[in-house]
């Protein structure tokens, strides 16, 4: 042969010399057609690219040392060549993608001689199948740097799948500049160009990727989640296709309200070409279908939109298993251990993919003292085959298992993302027949926060959310027995319908006692969007009496939301200058919730500074008002991004009797914020025990004393300690000073599941879980002998958060895990000595002495079993406090750490 001649494209076919002129000719021109019209990529024919492609994903504390961090990295060689070019436009393009020598390893070299991957083949690693499945070539049509169809080979492993889906949607790329929805393994997804001299950034905004994937949070910005996510690729363009890509995807999240506890998943891709050689002839061909039928009849389009895969668990133990080792831990003397409460979080998590008969099994297995924790853990699992096994065991018809039946319903009220499934339950359940009258109670009550927590969540038009709605405002409206009315009351201070408001106002004022005082409470509970002027309107004539003669507790309380929600200048003037002209207690509260609206800095504080620059609303006179009833507000923590508050306020009757006391406490995260707690002990009608004269307007109350409660923004159904004068005495000859729960449960609180698809292809999993064990009591006791009156409230809660953070490839996964634990104990006692005027009191609330521990686990594992993990483990102590309930020792709790020895270790399991 001539100079010139030669084999062309390696096939082993000889040209002479004007022959090789031509080809070479063709080849130029090819090449130019590409360069000049095409939009994205654009292979040359007949060229085989050889590239160097490897992703690895890291998981950490959202530090960013790679020491702290676990994960691995896949690595291979890959081939690619373009098949065909539609003859009618070169953005039209079939290539080939082949992915070799695939290996795996850790990303972190340090691990050494602990490495899970050390002396492992990748065959040993991934086993046979896997292998093969990744190394079989892929097909990719890509039109205008789109790709339309993405082929593969049918029944492959579908997680095997995706990573060669993370690889082909890195060919999906624009050489211009703009922004356009994009359709890749993400998803559909909006996506931004940044073209430069020989670089493309491509800025994919995650947030917006539209793809199927199962996950729930918690509704409320307090006990939330919140997330960021990222993802940009660099793309190095020299002659119309890539010489090297780079893209970086982060996930990080933290809880809101304990910033400690993060979390960060970081993938990356990376793709270079190392060199080009001759490779396969162009096909001609008018349809890629057809090119694509001769390249082998075996390739079947899928999508290009990663899919979903679980991974199979080898020798895990069933339901019952996990129940069996789980079951100690929730024995009733154990609530109060932190074990407790992690042992319930995990059953949940168990609970979650379990059927509705294993459950079934299991509850009946109890019979016939089935355990509580077993009824809180299978209400808050919180999925189909959970609610319909609860349903099926407990019997409503039934008054035997009242106890059982109240911690379902409660279980409900806190359920963390209800679906109108349980509140279809409940309507049905509250429609047939109920043996317990307390139970029918509780029922509508729970119903009243489903709605609530559906509408928040954009579920207000749901019909059985509609129906609850007509249930809740036509039994208020049509309720003839005060029970019925109290009932639907309390559904609505849950249900925080604006539909009610006008209902509110009609029972607040012009019902009797108990039932106004309950009607502006739950006024208490709305927005300032909802405190209108004609609502306002009615509060002060409440307040002032105009119509008719109030009791104490309600014209307060109509006060306090009038103080609470943008006063205007003369409604805070004429509520100053009623001071002096009140019962003396009241005289003696109001001024204290003046004072302590100054002493806050609350929003309604400087209409109140502006008010009392007039001599006739401040005077000696009117701020020298002497009695005992106080209120006071208070910080239990406070930062920069969150703040944790307190507020008792104490109302006394004339006589020296505790008419309520009230006992908040809230949790803000910036603007949002959640009612963590409220105790109110009311009691009324006592003073004929001690030969006293009732204030104006309470001269029939009956004997009463109770305790209400909020947990966590839910009302729950309110504890009476007596009622009557004939229970009062028979309470008091046989009282024991022993407290009434009013709620005593496991709560599942934080819930936060999400699933990520991976642009690498691989799948992640982030958990946080949240569960509390709680027991909130009260006690009233009053001493004719010693003329004394005494009231405790006592909280004791025992809380655990755990994350799991996961990133699994099928045949090897990483996961860091880490749980936050600590009990803490809250007791408020007031004692009223009355036997002489000015009464003495004395008020305290302690925090006790509370444990604050952290662990981390991190670990990575072989689906063969062989796995490394690393553990942590840090102590401290939260010291006790008192806290300040008069303005005059207005000091903060200081909270104290007492920091432990650190422990770590690491190794093989």
């Amino acid at each position: 042969m001539g100079e010139r001649g030669g084999v062309y494209a390696g096939r082993g076919v000889e040209l002479g010399f004007w022959e090789w002129e031509v080809v070479t000719v063709m080849s130029v021109f090819s090449r130019s057609r590409s360069k000049c019209h095409t939009t994205g990529l654009s292979l040359n024919n007949d060229r085989l690219y050889k590239l160097t492609y490897s992703t690895e994903v890291l998981l950490d504390r959202g530090k960013g040392k790679l020491q702290d961090s676990v994960g691995y990295r896949i690595s291979s060689n890959v081939d690619v060549a373009l098949l065909w070019r539609n003859p009618d436009g070169d953005d039209d393009q079939l290539i080939q993608i082949t992915m070799k020598d695939v290996n795996v390893e850790n990303v972190n070299q340090q691990r050494g001689e602990k490495s899970i991957f050390k002396g492992k083949s990748p065959l040993k690693i991934m086993g046979k199948e896997n292998l093969e499945a990744l190394q079989r070539p892929m097909l990719l049509h890509l039109i205008h740097g789109k790709v339309k169809e993405f082929y593969s080979y049918q029944n492959e492993p579908v997680a095997i799948e995706n990573i060669k889906r993370g690889l082909a949607s890195l060919f999906q790329t624009q050489l211009s500049s703009g922004t356009t929805n994009e359709v890749d393994i993400s998803g559909n997804c909006k996506v931004t160009y940044q073209a430069h001299q020989g670089k493309v950034i491509k800025i994919k905004a995650l947030d917006s990727c539209k793809i199927a994937r199962s996950g729930f949070t918690t509704p409320n910005q307090v006990l939330g989640v919140s997330s960021k996510a990222t993802s940009v690729t660099t793309y190095k363009i020299e002659d119309s296709f890539v010489i090297a890509v780079l893209a970086e995807e982060t996930h990080a999240f933290g809880l809101n309200f304990l910033q400690t506890i993060t979390g960060k998943i970081v993938s990356k891709q990376k793709l270079e070409l190392k060199t080009t050689e001759a490779g396969p002839r162009l096909m001609s061909g008018k349809q890629a279908a057809t090119i694509i039928k001769a390249v082998d009849s075996k390739y079947t389009a899928i999508p290009i939109v990663g899919q979903v895969f679980q991974s199979h668990c080898k020798g895990c133990p069933s339901i019952l298993e996990h129940w069996q080792s789980t079951r100690k831990y929730l024995q009733p003397d154990s609530l109060s251990k932190a074990e407790a409460v992690r042992n319930f979080l995990a059953f949940v998590q168990h609970l979650r993919t379990a059927k509705k008969e294993e459950i079934l099994q299991i509850l009946k297995m109890e019979i016939p003292q089935p355990l509580c924790g077993l009824v809180d853990a299978v209400t808050s699992a919180q999925t189909s085959d959970s609610l319909e096994a609860i349903l099926d065991f407990l019997d409503f018809k039934s008054d035997s298992s009242i106890i059982l039946q109240e911690r379902f319903l409660y279980a409900c009220g806190f359920a963390s993302h209800p679906d109108e499934e349980l509140l279809r339950a409940l309507i049905s359940k509250f429609k047939g027949s109920i043996g317990s009258s307390d139970i029918r109670e509780t029922v509508m009550i729970i119903i009243g926060t489903l709605v609530r927590k559906l509408c928040q969540n954009e579920g207000c038009k749901l019909k059985a959310v509609v129906e609850a709605k007509k249930l809740i405002l036509g039994g208020l409206e049509k309720a003839e027995k005060k029970e019925d009315t109290r009932m639907y009351l309390l559904a609505l201070k849950n249900a925080l319908l604006p539909e009610g408001i006008p209902s509110l106002l009609k029972y607040a004022e012009a019902g009797e006692g108990p039932i106004s005082h309950l009607a502006t409470t739950t006024l208490q509970r709305y927005d300032l969007p909802f405190i209108t002027d004609e609502v306002k309107k009615t509060l002060n004539r409440i307040y002032h009496q105009n119509r008719k003669v109030h009791e104490k507790t309600v014209r307060t309380t109509a006060a306090a939301i009038i103080l609470n929600n943008n006063p205007s200048y003369m409604e805070v003037k004429n509520i100053l200058l009623s001071i002096g002209e009140l019962p003396q207690e009241m005289n003696k509260y109001m001024l204290a919730i003046v004072q302590d609206i100054l002493r806050f800095e609350m929003p309604a504080s400087k209409i109140v500074r502006r008010v009392l620059k007039e001599m006739v609303a401040h005077n000696y006179d009117r701020f020298s008002r002497s009695g005992s009833s106080s209120a006071y507000t208070g910080y239990i923590e406070r930062s920069p991004h969150s703040a944790s508050t307190y507020s008792l306020d104490i109302l006394y009757s004339g006589s020296g009797i505790l008419r309520r006391s009230n006992l908040n406490i809230f949790q803000y995260i910036g603007k949002a914020g959640l009612h963590g707690s409220q105790v109110v002990i009311e009691a009324q009608g006592l003073e004929a025990l001690i030969a006293a004269t009732p204030d104006e307007g309470e001269e029939n109350l009956d004997s009463y004393a109770g305790m209400s409660a909020i947990l966590f923004d839910v009302q729950l159904r309110p504890v009476t300690f007596f009622n009557g004068y004939s229970d009062l005495m028979s309470k008091m000859l046989s009282a024991s000073g022993d407290p009434i729960s009013v709620v005593k449960g496991l709560i599942l609180l934080i819930d936060h599941s999400q699933e990520l698809q991976l642009q690498s292809g691989l799948k992640a999993n982030i958990e946080v879980q949240g569960g509390l064990a709680i027991d909130i009591s009260g006690a009233m006791e009053f001493s004719l002998w010693y003329r004394e009156s005494k009231t405790r409230v006592k909280n004791r809660v025992t809380v655990v958060i755990t994350t799991d953070i996961t990133v699994d490839s099928s045949f090897v996964k990483a996961g860091l895990e880490t749980s936050t634990e600590t009990e803490a104990g809250l007791e408020f006692i007031s004692t009223v000595q009355f036997s002489q005027y000015p009464f003495l009191v004395c008020m305290q609330m302690d925090k006790d002495e509370a444990p604050f521990r952290q662990f981390e686990k991190k670990y990575e594992r072989l689906s063969t079993g062989r796995g490394y993990v690393s553990q942590k483990r840090k102590e401290s102590v939260l010291a006790g406090c008192e806290f300040p309930l008069h303005q005059e020792n207005s000091e903060m709790c200081k909270v104290v750490f007492a920091p432990q020895p650190d422990s770590t270790s690491s190794g093989w399991f």
